[in-house]
This record gives C-alpha cells, structure tokens and sequence, in this order.
C-alpha cells in the first residue's frame, strides 16, 4: 500500500490567476498537497488559500520562517483567508507542501500545517485554522496581490488513510464495515481508488424527480442497478452521484425536472427519475430511471399516460383518465420496486408513488442510509380532498390545495411529491452509491 495515494494533479499549460481542487474525496484521514509554483510580477508573493468557497473571517495562521541570517514570528487572526505557504516567486523554485489534518470529520475545526522553502530566499513553517466543522471538500489556491501562478506551475493533490495499512481502498464519504465486508458510500461525487486489484459490488443509484404543479403527477424515482463482482484495478474510479431535480414552481406555473443521472467508473449510466406531468391538464409524465407520473386528465373524455422507466432501472409513472370533464388527479410517480399508481377514474383524490426496494437493506444499514432500509420510492400526486402518499424508501407525498409538496429524501433517489394547486412542487431526493468488498 502507497502512503500517498494520488488524487488529482494540475499542471498549469498557461499562466492562471487561481487553481481549485473541488469534489475532494471523503475517505481518507489526512491530504497532503505539494504545490511547485511561481508567480508573475517581480517581487515575492504569499500563496493563499480558501476552502469550501468560505470568504468569511473565519481563517487563523501562525507561522514562522528564518534566512539564514535572522528568524521571525507571527500570527494573524479573523481573515478571510488563510495562508499556504511564503514565498513564491517569478521563477518555478517556491516548493510549498500542506497537510490537512483530519479534514473529512465533520465534528472539528480544520487545520492545515504548511512548510514553504525558496532556495535563495527563506524557510517558511506555519499553522492554520480554519473555524468550520464542515468537511473541507474544495480548495482554492491564489497569489496575493492579484498575479497569477506562472505556466508549468504543478499541484498535486495526495490522500493518506492514516493507521489503517490493511485497508484495500480510499474514497467516499462514509467508510464502515459489518464485519464481513467494507463499505465506501458516495453521498457526493468524488473518486473510488483501490489500492490493489479487488473484486467489488456496487450500487448505483440515480437523483429522483420532481414533482409538478397544477394537477402535478408525483416525480419516479431515480434509476437503481447493482453490479455484482466487479474485477476492479489499481486506479482511480470517477463516481457521480446525481442530484434530485427542482420540483415546479407554482409563481412560474413551470413543470418539475428530472433527476441527474449516476454512474461508477465506465459501468452502465443510471439514468435520473422524470419529472411529473401537470401545469394544467394532459401533460404527460416523463421517462427517466423510472417515469414521472401523469399530468391530471381533463375533458370528454381524456387521458393522461406517465412516464416510461429505462429497463431494468425503475418502474414506469402511474397514469389518469377523466370521461366526466371534471379533471382528475395526477399519477404517482414510478419506483424502483413498483409502478405509481393511477387515480380512480375521475377522482381528484392523489394516487401514491410507486414503493422503493429494500434488497439492499444491509448495505443502507451498514452505512446508516436509506430510509427503513429503503430506496427509490416515487413520489406521490396532489389531490383533493386528499394528497397520494410517497412510495417506501423516501418518496415525497403530494400536497393538497394551496400547500407544498414534500421532496424526496436526500440520498435515496426518490421522487418529489406533485402539488394540486397553489403550491410548490417536492425536489427528487439525490442519488447515492455505494461499493463494497470483502474484510
């Protein structure tokens, strides 16, 4: 096993004010970057630094450096941005390296230790403080006075899983075992990086939709797929988890948008779930990993049809019929387990997203995900007198008159709940994936 485990590495092709390393992966301990840079401009510069797009004044340093000659101290206090290390300067011979120390808890302020040489210039040493609990997941890296980093300037981003020399691969925001297997789960995008061939199950879960307006049928569920055995290799793997689409919106009377699609590596693209049809009578819903309920149905007489699911990803919306012209309610919208269901012909009471799967109840409880040990419920129609109910797994119910809808549940893929009239559409919940491999 590597002690440094590469993560991302950009070589400046031409001269560039700023340099960001963002969706940094969760499962690791510590990062160290190493950064060889210089800067235009004929004088020496100060590399900054900013995590998580934070411009508050919540950044601290101490430092220390010497010249051979003479030492000195320091320390500053409620910036809006902390230091990476002094000097860089008009040529590439500034050689800076930073550890960020348990930056992945999200119960801690973070802090980084830096260490900055310049061969005809100084050693640089200090501490800095950042005064957040969130996990640092972006880094932005700047010249002070406004210059910009010279051409063939490098940065490399490393991972480091400190005190566990037996763990068999980085990545993800939460890593746990049961025992028997080792779980990396993938709330966000990031990188799955074995660090030697392994033999891995993955499942891939896409963002659910949102619901609609007006009548609006339920959003279906993001698309799921298991991959079983997978023979995977010594390197980096790119995951994208998708994220759950806007549910409508009832000032613009727009319809909802389908879920973002999910996917590891080079494996089959889980597609997002579809929006929910509605804003008036006879929109249709819309294909996805599983399909977007029906708009409402009115007229002498109509019908409605819900959304059609990708195969072998989801289940398709439910659908409406109205043979009186006094409208009916939408379709809920599809999951993974099961179609929406179709309101009672010319009723207006909501029908309920089709149900989630709880196949991987081990893996979601494992990792403290999911939703009873569900995923991908679709979300249910707006009705009146009442709203259809969210499919199991974290479907969003549907909303009576003049009230909002209920949004999936974040990380399982579920739909949004649709909205009768007078309120806002559910967003989809986001998707999620997660690998595992044998203890």
């Amino acid at each position: 096993m590597s002690t440094y485990t590469p993560i991302a590495t950009q070589t400046l092709g031409s001269a560039a004010a700023s340099v960001t390393f963002s969706s940094i992966p969760q499962g690791y301990t510590d990062l160290i970057l190493v950064i060889n840079a210089g800067c235009s401009g004929a004088s020496e510069q100060d590399c900054l630094i900013r995590v998580n797009g934070d411009t508050g004044s919540n950044y601290s340093a101490t430092y220390l450096y010497g010249t051979g000659s003479s030492a000195a101290s320091g320390r500053n206090s409620n910036q809006t941005e902390s230091t990476a290390g002094y000097p860089i300067r008009p040529t590439l011979i500034s050689t800076l390296i930073l550890q960020f120390q348990n930056y992945s808890n999200t119960t801690t302020y973070k802090n980084w230790l830096g260490r900055a040489n310049s061969a005809n210039s100084m050693v640089y040493s200090h501490i800095s403080l950042w005064r957040n609990t969130n996990a640092i997941n972006t880094i932005l890296l700047y010249p002070s006075n406004s210059v910009n980093f010279l051409a063939g300037s490098t940065f490399s981003l490393y991972g480091i899983q400190v005190g566990n020399a037996a763990q068999k691969a980085q990545g993800g925001n939460i890593v746990t075992s049961d025992g028997t297997y080792i779980y990396h789960a993938f709330t966000s995008s990031g990188s799955f990086i074995p660090n030697i061939g392994l033999t891995a199950d993955v499942l891939v879960v896409a963002g659910g939709g949102g619901g609609s307006v007006y009548a609006g049928g339920g959003g279906g569920a993001g698309g799921l797929l298991p991959f079983t055995s997978q023979s995977l290799t010594a390197t980096s793997y790119t995951v994208t988890v998708g994220a759950g689409g806007i549910g409508g919106q009832v000032t613009s009377g727009s319809l909802g948008v389908s879920g973002n699609d999910s996917q590891f590596g080079s494996l089959t693209l889980v597609k997002g779930g579809g929006y929910g049809g509605g804003a008036g009578f006879n929109i249709n819903g819309t294909a996805g990993g599983s399909g977007g309920g029906a708009g409402g149905a009115g007229g002498t007489p109509a019908s409605t049809t819900g959304g059609t699911a990708t195969s072998g990803q989801g289940n398709a919306g439910g659908n409406s019929t109205d043979s009186t012209g006094s409208g009916t309610s939408g379709g809920g919208g599809g999951g993974a387990g099961s179609a929406g269901a179709t309101p009672t012909t010319n009723t207006q009471i909501g029908a309920d997203g089709g149900a989630g799967l709880n196949t991987w109840s081990s893996w979601l409880s494992a990792t403290s995900l999911g939703v009873s040990g569900y995923l991908a419920g679709g979300g249910g129609s707006g009705g009146v007198p009442s709203y259809g109910n969210g499919g199991s797994g974290g479907g969003g119910r549907g909303s009576i008159l003049y009230a909002n809808a209920v949004s999936g549940v974040t990380n399982t893929g579920s739909g949004g709940g649709g909205v009768w009239y007078g309120g806002t559409g559910g967003n989809g919940g986001s998707g999620l994936v997660i690998v595992r491999y044998l203890a």
